[in-house]
């Protein structure tokens, strides 16, 4: 792994995400984008971006040797790292609702986006750090506007996690510690091709479901927990 990384702080940007990696690119080296608003952010499948009244806007680009099968892994391991950023500066537990979003209280609080091309991955997480008026399937980390150093701090302390993550390898990604803070074990969930009963997450960061015809491991696609809007 990369021993070192940029840090670009910006006051806007249509999305972190791109101007990571088009920075990662053109350095030759791994950066980290931070920014105080973000004007058109993205959700995974292309879902509406919404913009909380103060949020952290980051992602982190960098080259990764992982070999392909196990770049998905990345997304719950920014989870792990998210969660222990956030804990350590804020004081609040984080739940991971598989395979991207960050819980609190059934709410959602962020989201994890991961891109890759070839070997460069770009990892973008967005955090509601305060919002006055959410709508009612999301949630915030404070109930007052924060300092201005609380996301970068959380940006740096996150992309660490990672990056120690990263340098242990796939085969070292912490499943425990995902597994014990996923609000989607237990859960009824629907895909695409079937229904269940989530009883765990496997090693390779697949959902494991128990349904009418046995035990099913779902990796991709769209999985909605039943009762959910």
């Amino acid at each position: 792994m990369d021993t070192h990384y940029d840090i670009a702080r910006l006051p806007e940007v249509a999305s972190t995400q791109d101007v990571a990696a088009t920075s990662a690119r053109e350095r030759g080296r791994p950066v980290l984008v931070v920014a105080d608003r973000q004007t058109a952010g993205r959700g995974r499948q292309g879902r509406e971006w919404l913009e909380p009244d103060h949020g952290l806007y980051s992602s982190y680009a960098f080259r990764c040797s992982w070999p392909a099968h196990d770049i998905p892994l990345l997304a719950l391991c920014t989870a792990v790292a998210v969660g222990g950023a956030v804990a350590d500066l804020v004081g609040i537990d984080i739940a991971y609702k598989w395979p991207n979003d960050l819980m609190v209280d059934e709410r959602k609080v962020g989201g994890i986006l991961p891109d890759a091309s070839g070997d460069l991955v770009t990892i973008g997480c967005g955090v509601n750090l305060m919002w006055e008026a959410p709508p009612s399937f999301a949630g915030a980390l404070m109930s007052s506007a924060p300092g201005s150093d609380l996301a970068p701090r959380l940006a740096i302390a996150w992309v660490d996690r990672l990056r120690a993550m990263v340098a242990a390898g796939p085969d070292a990604w912490p499943h425990e510690a995902y597994e014990s803070s996923c609000m989607t074990i237990g859960r009824d969930v629907r895909w695409k091709e079937g229904s269940g009963t989530v009883a765990g997450i496997a090693r390779d960061g697949s959902l494991v479901v128990d349904g009418a015809h046995g035990r099913t491991h779902v990796l991709t696609g769209e999985v909605h927990l039943l009762g959910d809007n």
